[in-house]
């Protein structure tokens, strides 16, 4: 969870990385041969000339990148951006976290820019240098490999603050001698794996070829397929996708998809009035619910912030001319049928830009013990889901650490892996709802619905 401090939202990393020593201290008497870090992508750290920390790393929804991106296109028209990069316009990223900085004595103290899992690994083994999948989600990385130097200077940033970029893959070294003699692991070295938690999930996949789209579902749903090379036209532009490094060399062409924050934030605030739900409880009253109800384009950037997300709903409805979601039950079966909708609404426009058709959806993360949004998925977008594994990014991780090893050879060979240890499920669409086709035509109405009509109505 973010800590909200006079100056805004932050990560404190440092509680962060003692629980992480905790951890390889209940690893100790074990044969450890590596450790690898992975974590969300766009947030980062700064270190001053010395390697120290210069301030705890914001955190992504913090507020004050508001008219960043605006700001960034003054400098750089975002075609040009888009054509550099590949990567989405979406308030979180990176770039527009650091253009919110200028002029900050901080940033004048910055020599070196660190992405979270690369800080980590620092903290780690004292190796300073940034892994490529976490790299490209900063919408300064170049789509074509290498940073996107012309970009950062035009952008009027620091060149000193981008550093080495290494592959997922490379071993970076032994721990430090103090973190070896705390934690009792004497002989692990660590491995920079596909350190962004989406591209390590995504290396988990237990697909075979291309013909496949996937949902990394948690507190974000990443919704998309894997490509040969970056896929950049004004179609991807138009509706936003990003390209994302892979592991493997692949590239990751996806939408974020606001995911099941909409109802982690429910459940919070049910929780604050007193009113306590497990998962369990509210995918049974999801499913007790009348199908086809209200919906919520989950991508509205009022979702973004944490805050009364229940009565955010309830605005967004009523401000769309629909009959806001009455009770607990409606209100989770509005979110998980507006999830599955914009799966569908997301994996056909990634087919139209890729080329590519997707025959199965994979669903991994948390989101693949959730049988009542899988199975909505499956109707939505009549195709079959594959749910499983829940533990991707884990499994990726560890895969990664064993082809630095040579143990495994190749991406095929991972996922082979992960299809011969891992149980999945499978989620056939049933036969057409009538009604599914008419949820999907008010969904993609809502889709575009414009951000500033919404605000004036006070949905923030």
């Amino acid at each position: 969870m973010p800590v909200r401090v006079a100056d805004g939202l932050h990560w404190d990393v440092l509680c962060l990385f003692e629980e992480t020593k905790q951890g390889l201290v209940r690893a100790a008497g074990r044969r450890v041969e590596s450790v690898g870090v992975d974590s969300w992508g766009v947030d980062y750290a700064l270190l001053d000339r010395d390697g120290v920390l210069v301030s705890n790393p914001y955190h992504y929804r913090d507020t004050r990148t508001a008219g960043m991106m605006e700001e960034a296109g003054r400098r750089v028209p975002r075609e040009e951006i888009y054509r550099i990069t590949g990567i989405q316009f979406i308030p979180l990223n990176t770039l527009y976290q650091l253009l919110a900085m200028e002029g900050s004595p901080l940033l004048d103290a910055a020599d070196r820019l660190l992405m979270i899992p690369d800080l980590f690994a620092y903290w780690l083994c004292g190796e300073r240098c940034c892994e490529r999948t976490a790299a490209s989600t900063t919408q300064l990385y170049a789509a074509e490999g290498g940073w996107a130097w012309d970009l950062i200077r035009r952008m009027r940033l620091p060149e000193r603050l981008f550093g080495e970029v290494v592959e997922p893959g490379t071993a970076l070294g032994g721990l430090r001698p103090e973190l070896r003699e705390d934690t009792g692991l004497r002989g692990a070295g660590v491995t920079a794996v596909a350190t962004h938690d989406t591209a390590s999930a995504v290396a988990a996949v237990p697909a075979r070829g291309q013909n496949f789209a996937y949902v990394s579902s948690g507190t974000w749903s990443l919704v998309g397929v894997e490509t040969e090379r970056p896929v950049i036209s004004e179609e991807g532009l138009r509706y936003n996708f990003t390209n994302e490094g892979g592991f493997g060399g692949k590239n990751r062409l996806l939408k974020n998809v606001m995911g099941l924050w909409l109802l982690q934030e429910c459940r919070r605030v049910w929780a604050r009035e007193g009113r306590e739900y497990e998962y369990g409880e509210l995918a049974r009253l999801a499913a007790e619910a009348p199908p086809f109800g209200p919906l919520v384009d989950p991508d509205w950037e009022g979702f973004l912030l944490p805050g009364d997300m229940p009565g955010r709903i309830r605005r967004f409805c009523e401000r769309t001319g629909q009959r806001p979601p009455e009770g607990v039950g409606e209100v989770v079966r509005c979110v998980l049928e507006s999830l599955a909708l914009k799966y569908r609404w997301v994996i056909e426009r990634a087919e139209r830009v890729s080329g590519l058709r997707a025959e199965t959806v994979h669903v991994v993360g948390g989101g693949a013990r959730n049988e009542l949004l899988c199975r909505l998925t499956a109707e939505a977008t009549r195709r079959p889901v594959v749910a499983g594994p829940d533990e991707a990014t884990v499994l990726g991780n560890v895969l990664v650490q064993a082809y630095a090893a040579g143990m495994v050879g190749s991406l095929e060979e991972l996922r082979e892996v992960v299809r011969a240890s891992i149980p999945v499920r499978v989620y056939e669409p049933e036969e057409a709802e009538e009604g599914w086709d008419e949820a999907y035509g008010r969904l993609s109405e809502l889709v575009g619905v414009a951000s500033g009509e919404l605000a004036e109505g006070g949905l923030v």
